[in-house]
């Protein structure tokens, strides 16, 4: 299986300047943006070296960035479209 980057500004390069934006001057931005991070660092380390952890451990890590994404995405198509 290939190992992809997820940072959040590869994933959403029409954001950049907004992610960088709402990391400095939004506190709830800058925690899921954190949180998401640090859990994309740990399964993209994992998967570099082929540790040992239970397919359903990676899965359910997978899926916890996954949400922290979505929830990233909505924050940054509302801020985007002038919401608060």
């Amino acid at each position: 299986m290939g190992i992809s980057n997820h940072e959040l500004h590869n994933e959403f390069p029409q954001f950049g300047e907004l992610i960088d934006e709402l990391r400095e001057n939004d506190p709830k931005f800058q925690e899921s943006y954190r949180q998401y991070a640090e859990l994309d660092q740990e399964i993209e380390g994992l998967e570099r070296r082929d540790a040992p952890i239970g397919d359903d451990r990676l899965h359910q890590m997978k899926q916890q960035r996954l949400q922290l994404k979505d929830d990233l995405y909505k924050t940054l198509v509302k801020k985007s479209n002038g919401g608060g």
